[in-house]
């Protein structure tokens, strides 16, 4: 197993040397660069401060030939890219990402400050879903064919089938003053008197402000894996040894919590490799729509501003839990199931 894993490990780096290799040449060869983008201030902010222009792309511009080299030189453009990518690379050692063209601050100081509101609505929403997932899929599994089961399936899917998007704007004119009622906050992750509140409150105040968001955040997810739990565990009461098991006389209850319940949680702890990736859940369109400050609008402004130094931070740190995760689920297959043997 020491030697799997070492294995798994070892081939994280190559694979992620070959993201973040695509999403550089991929981000460098779009158009309307930081360079662009710059040269477009400067004509639409009154031309070249040089007081000249010359012929060429400058010129086409309204900037002078040393205008255009200074902006290179300072974004770093004055280079080929393979070498760009070479000192970028040498830069992440030290988790040095480079300087954010748009905030103009370091990129790991930009990454950090959004940090926050994702981490708690990625962590809660996690933590959520298995706590009503797992014990709901187990009750309709026992409950098969009844009109709880049945039911339940149907709300399940009616609310799986909502966007996420379209459910946030649907919660929005029903609860939030929109056209019925007024009992949660529009949006935002406190109100406005909140360091005035008690300690008790400030909690008050947060779960009132997190409610709608986190709905919406964990509908998706806990519908699957609901689902997911029912049937995992419906295949593993069909299974022989739980027919001896009933033919020796055990409980129901035993048999379903004790034999049953344990194989059919494999399936589930697939997922539990994405728990790192929920420090930087974000979603653009529910940010956007509960005006949350969080990685997901950072990423989409990024990408609209060419801020190529956050892009890149962004994606090698995804990346990266996300590779990790995958391997921390084969060990929580291990966990679950100890005969699993991946030599």
């Amino acid at each position: 197993m020491l030697k799997y894993f070492l294995r798994r490990m070892a081939i994280l780096i190559p694979t992620l040397l070959g993201v973040t290799v695509i999403v550089f040449i991929i981000i460098n060869m779009a158009p309307g660069g930081p360079i662009e983008q710059r040269l477009q201030q400067i004509r639409f902010g009154g031309g070249d401060t040089s007081g000249h222009t010359t012929s060429g792309r400058g010129a086409s511009q309204g900037v002078s030939d040393e205008v255009l080299e200074a902006l290179k030189k300072q974004y770093g453009f004055d280079k080929p890219m393979h070498v760009r990518y070479l000192i970028w690379l040498k830069n992440i050692a030290t988790l040095n990402f480079g300087e954010s063209f748009t905030y103009e601050e370091p990129v790991i100081d930009v990454i950090v400050s959004k940090f926050p509101v994702s981490l708690q609505f990625g962590i809660i929403s996690l933590i959520l879903s298995y706590l009503v997932s797992i014990p709901l899929g187990i009750v309709k599994a026992i409950k098969h064919g009844s009109f709880f089961d049945l039911s339940s399936s149907f709300m399940l899917f009616v609310f799986y089938s909502i966007p996420s998007f379209m459910l946030a704007i649907l919660l929005i004119v029903f609860f939030s003053g929109g056209s019925f009622f007024e009992i949660f906050p529009v949006g935002g992750l406190n109100s406005e008197m909140y360091d005035e509140l008690s300690t008790f409150d400030k909690f008050l105040d947060r779960v009132h402000h997190f409610i709608l968001p986190l709905i919406c955040y964990t509908i998706g997810s806990f519908t699957s894996l609901t689902i997911l739990m029912k049937n995992s565990l419906i295949e593993e009461i069909k299974k022989d040894y739980i027919r001896t098991a009933r033919a020796k006389g055990l409980n129901e209850k035993v048999v379903y919590m004790k034999h049953a319940l344990r194989n059919a949680l494999i399936p589930i702890v697939t997922g539990l490799g994405g728990f790192l990736t929920v420090f930087f859940a974000g979603s653009l369109l529910l940010e956007t729509i509960f005006q949350l400050d969080g990685i997901g609008l950072l990423s989409y402004k990024s990408i609209l501003s060419r801020d190529y130094n956050v892009i890149m931070g962004l994606v090698f740190i995804q990346s990266a839990l996300f590779l990790i995760g995958n391997v921390l689920s084969d060990f929580a297959y291990v966990l679950v199931d100890p005969r699993i043997d991946f030599t």
